[in-house]
């Protein structure tokens, strides 16, 4: 079993870890009943896990959203799907580690299931780019769901990204162009569209896979326009202030789910979905099935209108007018 990774604010737990594994390996090496002893410390270990997660800060959910063994799109796409073929390619000569898809089963119903996918460790990060898509992984996902509009497949996307690849040569073959002709065509796409952000939702790497029916986010997922380090070092140019960019860019599912950006939060286990990755796949998969439901029971034109009228709410300002000014 690989060794857990802890957070800094889970550092209190540490201790009482261990003392519950000391008595485990006691009672596998003797008679002696710990049995009462190993029940009162695991719950309180519980307890204590539940107090700690049920009052983290924006800035604590994102190190939650960035756990290294948070499930992937790939652990969530084997957890609940019956079958499932990967596909490759966008036809112009790449095929992007970092955004898979491929056609699966769920409760014999076909989907199309697309995602980011991030590494597990540094080696398999740098084949997956961390998670940081090209323009072709955008173009691959473009013709996936084409081919999924084409068959009337509904579509799943998962999202966990810091955000697209910035670099040079992205720019070069058109990063934003990528972007952008996914969000126009996604509009008119006829099947349901359900998107969910299983960790970071980061950017317009986010978004080229975003536009749905039904964006739903686990509650320690971020979604956000910029990365809280990105945004104060644009607004103090002082990365260290990433924890007050956190607060005030309202982040959390809680936050988008009063603004009405989102459209559900579902629960997570004490410690983070890394802490039962089958229990968060089992709430996943439950969340999709009901909102798969509703949705196919619409029409064509009853599914566009609602996914316009959806996106053209979204957004508010507040505009401060001095009227003795303008007087003036």
């Amino acid at each position: 079993m690989p060794r857990r990774f802890l957070l800094d604010f889970e550092k209190p737990l540490v201790e009482l870890e261990k003392q519950i594994e000391q008595i485990r390996e006691l009672a596998r090496d003797s008679e002696v009943d710990v049995s009462q002893q190993l029940l009162q410390l695991e719950t309180l270990a519980t307890r204590r896990r539940e107090e700690i997660f049920r009052s983290l800060t924006p800035s604590q959910k994102i190190q939650v959203a960035r756990h290294p063994q948070r499930p992937s799109t790939f652990d969530f796409i084997q957890m609940f799907c019956e079958d499932w073929i990967e596909l490759h390619g966008d036809r112009n000569g790449g095929d992007d580690m970092a955004l898979i898809g491929g056609i699966g089963l769920i409760n014999n119903r076909s989907v199309l299931l697309l995602g980011h996918q991030k590494g597990r460790d540094t080696k398999e990060n740098v084949i997956r780019n961390f998670g940081m898509a090209k323009p072709g992984g955008y173009r691959k996902a473009l013709r996936l769901m084409k081919h999924a509009n084409r068959f009337n497949l509904p579509i799943l996307t998962f999202i966990d990204t810091p955000g697209a690849y910035a670099g040079l040569s992205a720019e070069e073959q058109g990063q934003g162009e990528a972007i952008a002709r996914n969000l126009r065509e996604m509009f008119g796409f006829t099947v349901p569209i359900i998107a969910t952000v299983i960790g970071e939702g980061g950017s317009g790497g986010a978004l080229g896979i975003g536009v749905a029916d039904k964006l739903i986010m686990f509650e320690h997922s971020v979604y956000t326009v910029a990365s809280p380090e990105a945004c104060a070092s644009i607004l103090w140019r002082d990365a260290a202030k990433a924890p007050e960019a956190a607060s005030a860019l309202k982040i959390t599912g809680q936050d988008l789910l009063k603004l009405g950006i989102i459209d559900e939060v579902l629960p997570e286990p004490a410690g983070g979905n890394n802490w039962a990755p089958l229990q968060a796949g089992e709430t996943l998969k439950s969340s999709i099935e009901k909102h798969l439901d509703e949705l196919l029971k619409m029409t064509n034109e009853e599914l566009l209108e609602k996914r316009y009228s959806k996106f053209r709410v979204l957004g508010k300002f507040i505009e401060s007018v001095n009227l003795e000014e303008i007087q003036d």
